[in-house]
This record gives structure tokens, sequence and C-alpha cells, in this order.
């Protein structure tokens, strides 16, 4: 098995009401067990929106990243999968397609260490 990882884009919207949040929760929850009852799930965190952005050799700091809505990072998970397109077809139960998000897939280069 290979590890990926899954970068979460936009999604859930801010307005939503607390009723619309847990049901989305739900969904989160539930595609959690699946992919844990697979032995495909391996971890996974949201993020708090914001941040800090640092660039430059001097480290430049700033408040953000910001970016509009939909190219916001909210989360990740790390799974393992046989190949890229096993990882793909994980993205199929993906709770906030309707919500406007997407995933970027991404396989992790394994390091000798």
């Amino acid at each position: 098995m290979e590890k990926f990882m899954l970068i979460f884009h936009g999604g859930m919207p801010s307005d939503q009401s607390p009723e619309q949040m847990q049901a989305n929760m739900g969904k989160w929850m539930a595609w959690i067990d699946k992919l844990a009852k697979a032995g495909q799930y391996v971890s996974g965190e949201p993020l708090i929106p914001g941040g800090k952005l640092i660039t430059g050799k001097k480290k430049t700091v700033t408040d953000g990243p910001y970016t509009e809505g939909k190219e916001i990072v909210g989360g990740y998970f790390i799974i393992n999968a046989e190949n890229m397109d096993e990882a793909v077809k994980v993205c199929d139960d993906y709770p906030d397609y309707e919500n406007g998000g997407s995933i970027q897939v991404r396989q992790v280069m394994k390091m000798d260490m």
C-alpha cells in the first residue's frame, strides 16, 4: 500500500445553521468510519481558518494565507491506497462536493531515513 494525502479545498459555507453543520459533520464521520473499516484511513485533521504566511529569505511573516473561499485548504487526510486510481476512487464519497468543495490527491514520497 502507498500513502496519499487528500487536501480538502473549499467546502462548507460559513453561513450554515448549527443543524446543517451537524448534518455535514455526520457525513464526514460516516466517511471516516467507512475508510477506517477498509483499512485506508491513517489520519486527518481540519484546519482553523487563517494562520501566517512566511515568505522570502528574511522570513517576512504576514496574516494569511487568504484566498478565495473555494481555494482555502480546510483540512487533510492521509490514506492508504494501492495506487493513484484507488486513491481517487476513495474520494467518491467526499461530503463537501455538494458545497462546492474539491480535493487535491497527492502521493506521499517514501523517504529512506
